[in-house]
């Protein structure tokens, strides 16, 4: 039977930047980012992609609902009347990004209130969410999908979280760090980037990043850390450290940290061998930073390529 992957969150509608200074309409957001990567490179008969959201009745969901399902995305959604989609703007220095947002109107900030729509989970299914998942709901809703996502873990099902902290979506630092907990107590494998963590939480090293996500529930660690080897730890004290290969050209590095994690779970969901897990999140990471865009063109046929070059 194919396990599930299951992310929940908001798709955007994106507009990213292309050669001549024109801008390019898609549609993306980390937790999606994600699992439309992780669709693009699983087996279809092995995995299952899901997406758990909530949308508007406008014309720019029905499109964004469109986009997701041709991209082969089970998506599951709850319809808040009369709202947006959210949209923000990739700007590109160097390959470096940022952004402008728009979503104080989007309607993912009511997913909460329609979780009887989020679909079943079994033992060996993932549960994927971001900080962001969590930051953009009130308070009331950050404790039902919370509640939610326990009962989850509570029955067997793998929830993995990835902080990705964005202090600009918060009210303060000090409920950034309150929930960004709360949330990866939940989680058996947490998918941090570092230099976020230093920022926010004081962390002096990697394995500080790592420590504290150990020792407030996560069974495993992964922290990510640029062009910079990726710490692997677990609860037992084994660890790892992978040095990806240096990249020739960056070209855009939006979406880096949700392709790591789409390749990492679709490997680990089917092998169960995180040094190979982590070799494939390198790999796809690798792939897209190397493209203009949060989703780029990618095969299994590509990932494979990529795999064979990274050192072993």
């Amino acid at each position: 039977m194919a396990h599930r992957l299951l992310a929940l969150g908001e798709c955007m509608v994106e507009l990213s930047p292309e050669e001549g200074g024109d801008y390019c309409v898609g549609f993306a957001g980390d937790t999606f980012n994600t699992a439309w990567y992780a669709r693009r490179i699983a087996p279809d008969a092995a995995l299952d992609v899901a997406y758990f959201t909530a949308v508007s009745d406008d014309d720019q969901s029905a499109r964004m609902l469109r986009f997701m399902r041709d991209a082969g995305i089970d998506v599951h959604t709850g319809t808040v009347a009369g709202g947006t989609p959210g949209l923000y703007m990739i700007f590109l220095d160097e390959g470096e990004r940022s952004f402008g947002y728009w979503r104080s109107d989007s309607a993912a900030r009511h997913l909460a209130d329609h979780l009887e729509r989020m679909p079943e989970l079994v033992p060996g299914d993932i549960a994927y969410f971001s900080g962001i998942t969590v930051a953009i709901l009130p308070p009331e809703g950050r404790r039902s999908l919370l509640d939610k996502l326990q009962n989850c873990a509570d029955k067997g099902v793998t929830v993995v979280f990835d902080p990705n902290l964005r202090p600009r979506l918060w009210a303060s630092a000090e409920d950034m760090r309150e929930w960004t907990m709360k949330a990866a107590g939940i989680a058996k494998i947490v998918l941090p980037s570092f230099d976020d963590e230093a920022a926010v939480f004081g962390d002096t090293d990697a394995a500080a990043t790592a420590e504290r996500y150990l020792g407030n529930g996560a069974r495993i660690a992964v922290v990510k850390n640029g062009p910079g080897a990726v710490l692997v730890k677990d609860r037992d004290g084994d660890g790892f450290q992978y040095l990806p290969e240096p990249v020739e050209a960056i070209c855009d590095t939006t979406a880096a940290g949700d392709s790591f994690n789409a390749a990492f779970l679709v490997d680990y969901l089917d092998r169960n061998r995180l040094r190979e897990a982590v070799r494939a999140g390198c790999a796809l990471a690798r792939h897209v930073i190397a493209h203009r865009g949060a989703l780029v063109p990618v095969s299994r046929m590509d990932l494979s390529r990529e795999k064979t070059a990274l050192p072993a």
